[in-house]
């Protein structure tokens, strides 16, 4: 009896997601030469392109599998399908990539070097062996090499080196690990590193260069080390003289600095937990807070006052090379002066790189997209991104609805801004810019834009921004000559999360921070809105207090504290040694008469005003350190010290609002000052306090979907105690996860409702 052959068929499948940059052709390929199957894979501006020809049931392995088991870094968003004629190719052959389309696909995002290659730059008999450009498909430079999409060797900086006959042959077969890896390189035909002092003059290369920064590092010199997206400032994390020095070249007093160490240093320096160390481990290798251990050995003005550390393991092959030379962890930071971009092309900004740094560790591989470390932490259990960054950026949420709504650029508020484009479901997440208000950040921040725009083929119609008129991204939006809808600040906040969750109304946000205006005019921050469905409403505040000085207050929690004491008509004598006689006198009066002194509903200088009066922080160096000062204090608490003080809820002057009322708080903190309660205790209580505020507030409004953001969640202390009461009454809770809940989130709030109104206007029309 004669077999039936089997019946031969050829699908085009069409994938999307992050599927260029990520191995994902590679795999393509041999997962079609397993199955016996012909056809071709190539980068499309679509995402990847396949065609796949062979037996049925073959075919349908293969779909099954590439579904099922994509390489790690890849994320699959869609595999649209479609049957084609059979062709009756022979072969399976990886093609040109094509850009004859819009772009649907991602940018892929930079990746930490994985254990392979890491084990090759540690074996001496490897050809590559102490090379600090080790890279293949699952891991290198991405993002800021690419210049155009889609992603091939020739659309990066990586075309500036031609591949010798080794590395060519690696890229060139369908089993090797490098097949077809855009970054490849080797000693022979790639990047190389030199070491220069502060008159460029060239000191050493390669292996030399990095025993010398190595040697330089230990005995107490600042190195600035290029990166994959800028220059990092490294300095011993251990020499508390180069820690200061690093400090007087920064102009950063008191801001920690994060470490740079590897797995088994980060596990002698803190409290690192599984979740922690998969996050550290992972390929996006961000910055994680920790808690630091009490007898960790880096010098005591690393991190001064912080509840938290930030630790990074060296992420690149030059990173990892050094780290193991120098034998000791490095405190690092981004390579710019204060409220300046990052430094990242060294040509240019050489002069700036010899005033913060000693000496220079360079390379010749080009940055096109400059990018700093992604932050992140592990709260409540599960991961939270507080800065977007290289390895998380860019990054995608899908926001479901109608894919035909317009293009929205969102453009963030002022401080840490980091942009998003909403383009059909998706919202692309921009990475983190920083704050503006010099030439130099805006400018950045208008380059980050174009950049969003040029590398997804995406042409905004509709602008989102805050509805602040003073800050650079409303005047930036005004000039576009778009459609613009501003955003309220704290709505925004809520949003952010609502995007993260798919969340449908109602939702009562509890939106706190250290200023945003609000529409009435003052400056909010304490917020509690209800989310209704193409509508908000705030239901309740925290009672508002004058801060006198302004935006001096912000910076001086002291004033916080002195406009508190006077919004509860308490003595203000306390507070009397923070101020020169004259001083003291003359804020008052400007309180009394409303003069220069903005009243505020803000939980964030809330917080301040808890810290100055504690002795902890009278003036702030950088933002958040008053209520990083309080958190730290608070995790020293004994057990049982949590007992919250007491606060009431009244109706306000406005119909319908509640206020929250914190002067009874006050003046049972005051009265335990006087007592002398340690501090620990009541800054603890403090935080109880403020967490029994929003459990009481959402038991009022009475909406059982609660969404907290805002620059206080980032206190961990702060946001697990609230998690804790909410859930403890039945509510369901919601933090931000994806974006921060601090600013670098708001544009993903912004961009949610410019779709909605903008979907909202089209059935209208």
């Amino acid at each position: 009896m004669l077999t039936q052959p089997e019946e031969v068929t050829r699908l085009r499948l069409v994938v999307q997601g992050v599927v260029q940059g990520v191995g994902f052709r590679p795999f393509v390929s041999r997962l079609a030469h397993d199955l016996s199957l012909a056809g071709h894979v190539y980068n499309s501006s679509e995402g990847v392109s396949i065609e796949i020809e062979g037996p049925r049931d073959n075919v349908g392995a293969f779909v099954r599998r590439l579904r099922e088991t994509p390489p790690p870094s890849a994320e699959i968003d869609a595999v649209r399908l479609s049957s084609i004629p059979v062709h009756g190719d022979v072969s399976f052959k990886v093609r040109r990539n094509c850009s004859d389309q819009s772009l649907t696909t991602r940018a892929p995002p930079d990746m930490a070097i994985c254990d392979d290659c890491l084990e090759e730059i540690r074996d001496p008999s490897n050809r590559r062996y102490g090379y600090p450009f080790t890279n293949c498909t699952n891991c290198g430079p991405r993002y800021s090499i690419i210049e155009t999409m889609p992603y091939d060797r020739a659309a990066t900086t990586m075309r500036d080196f031609d591949l010798c006959a080794r590395c060519a042959e690696e890229y060139s077969s369908p089993h090797d690990r490098r097949f077809h890896a855009e970054p490849i390189a080797c000693s022979h035909c790639g990047p190389e590193i030199a070491l220069l002092d502060k008159e460029r003059v060239c000191l050493a290369r390669g292996g030399e260069a990095l025993d010398h920064a190595a040697r330089f590092l230990r005995e107490g010199a600042c190195v600035a080390v290029k990166g994959v997206g800028g220059f990092h400032l490294l300095a011993n994390a251990c020499d508390e003289a180069a820690i200061r020095a690093l400090r007087e070249k920064k102009k950063r007093p008191a801001k920690p600095f994060a470490i740079l160490a590897g797995l088994d240093e980060a596990h002698a320096l803190a409290h690192v937990s599984q979740a922690e160390e998969r996050l550290l481990a992972s390929a996006a290798a961000p910055i994680v807070l920790v808690t630091p251990k009490a007898d960790a050995r880096f010098a005591a003005n690393l991190a001064p006052n912080a509840p938290e550390i930030g630790i990074f393991l060296p992420y690149t092959p030059l990173h990892r090379l050094l780290s193991d030379r120098a034998q000791c962890p490095f405190a690092a930071t981004s390579a710019n002066g204060s409220g300046e971009p990052i430094i990242f092309d060294e040509t240019r900004s050489y002069d700036a790189l010899s005033e913060l740094a000693d000496f220079v560790l360079f390379h010749n591989r080009r940055i096109r997209r400059p990018i700093d470390d992604a932050v992140m932490r592990v709260i409540d259990g599960a991961p939270q991104v507080l800065r977007l960054g290289r390895g998380l950026a860019p990054g995608e949420i899908k926001l479901g609805g109608a894919s035909e709504a317009s293009a929205i650029l969102a453009l963030g508020g002022h401080l840490k801004t980091a942009p998003v484009i909403v383009t059909g479901e998706r919202a692309i997440l921009g990475p983190h810019v920083g704050d503006l208000g010099s030439l130099a950040m805006d400018d950045a921040f208008h380059a980050s834009i174009e950049g969003l725009q040029d590398l997804n083929g995406v042409k905004p119609e509709i602008i989102a921004c805050d509805q602040h008129p003073d800050y650079e991204t409303t005047r930036f939006a005004d000039d576009l000559g778009l459609p613009v809808i501003p955003v309220q600040h704290h709505h925004a906040h809520i949003l952010s999360v609502m995007a993260e969750h798919g969340l449908e109304p109602p939702v009562l946000g509890v939106a706190w921070d250290g200023a945003g205006l609000g529409p009435d005019g003052t400056i909010w921050g304490g917020e509690f809105l209800h989310i209704e469905d193409g509508s908000w409403t705030r239901i309740a505040r925290l009672v508002p207090f004058r801060l006198p000085g302004g935006e001096k207050a912000m910076r001086e929690p002291r004033r916080s504290a002195l406009g508190a004491l006077m919004a509860m008509n308490a003595d203000v004598n306390r507070m009397a040694p923070a101020f020169n006689e004259k001083e003291f006198s003359l804020l008052q009066q400007m309180v009394k008469q409303g003069l220069h002194s903005p009243a505020t509903s803000s939980a964030g200088r809330l917080f301040d005003v808890c810290s100055a009066l504690l002795g902890l922080c009278l003036n702030a160096s950088h933002e958040g350190e008053a209520a990083m000062t309080l958190e730290r204090c608070a995790r020293l608490a004994r057990e049982g010290d949590c007992r919250p003080y007491p606060f009431d809820t009244v109706k306000s002057g406005a119909p319908g609002l509640l206020d929250i009322d914190w002067r009874p708080m006050l003046d049972a903190m005051i009265g335990d000052l006087e007592a002398r309660r340690p501090a620990p205790a009541i800054a603890r209580a403090i935080h109880e306090t403020f967490a029994a505020m929003i459990a009481g507030a959402a038991t009022i409004a009475g909406i059982r979907t609660v969404a907290l953001s805002g620059g206080c969640f980032q206190n961990r202390l702060l946001t697990e105690c609230a998690l804790r009461r909410l859930r403890a009454q039945g509510f369901q809770v919601f933090i931000n996860r994806a974006v921060p809940p601090g600013d670098g989130g708001l544009a993903l709030g912004q961009a949610l409702w410019a779709r909605g109104q903008a979907l909202e206007s089209a059935a209208c029309v």
